[in-house]
């Protein structure tokens, strides 16, 4: 079974933007599930440390999608597989490829999960406490869905089809949850 730890749990109103960080080790993945803003570089690279674990060796990173909330501290993983909905990237090589189904490990698959933009995948973990979905189809555990996203009612059509696969949310502004 593949281990899931948040290592920053995310948030979105007035106290500011940051994007809900989460660290995967299945075998030889160590993936980073959208390294995006936090209030510091620390604030990834502490929780990580405290794991015994250096930006070094994380082998890949997983964007649910492109906004820079999920982005933009992408650079301290710098030897890194990187995969979104359209390809796998490793220093100067793209292989494009479709998301859904795509096997990173034993117990870690992507799904693509369009709606809040058309490029969002969703990452699915089979852990020991069952299967989890890191994705923004959900900002955080209460909330409908966002007037960002660009197709609302594809959006409900994923969540639907993520939560008859899943026990816990890992949402994109919030902390963790399990499903009622």
């Amino acid at each position: 079974m593949a281990e899931l730890d948040v290592i920053f749990n995310g948030y979105a109103g007035a106290k500011g933007v940051a994007g809900t960080v989460s660290l995967v080790r299945d075998g030889d993945l160590v993936a980073i599930v959208d390294p995006g803003m936090v209030p510091s570089r620390e604030a990834i690279l502490g929780p990580l440390a405290e794991l015994g674990l250096a930006p070094s060796d994380v082998t890949d990173v997983i964007l649910s999608h492109h906004h820079p909330d999920h982005t933009v501290n992408i650079a301290l993983f710098p030897d890194v597989n990187i995969h979104d909905n359209w390809a796998t990237y490793h220093n100067d090589q793209w292989k494009s490829r479709e998301a859904e189904g795509l096997q990173l490990s034993a117990g870690v698959r992507l799904l693509e999960t369009p709606g809040h933009t058309p490029q969002d995948i969703t990452t699915l973990v089979e852990t020991n406490s069952g299967t989890a979905a890191l994705t923004h189809l959900w900002l955080h555990e209460d909330a409908p869905v966002s007037g960002l996203d660009v197709d609302p009612a594809l959006v409900e059509e994923h969540r639907a089809r993520v939560l008859e696969k899943v026990a816990i949310i890992v949402p994109g502004h919030g902390p963790m949850y399990r499903v009622a």
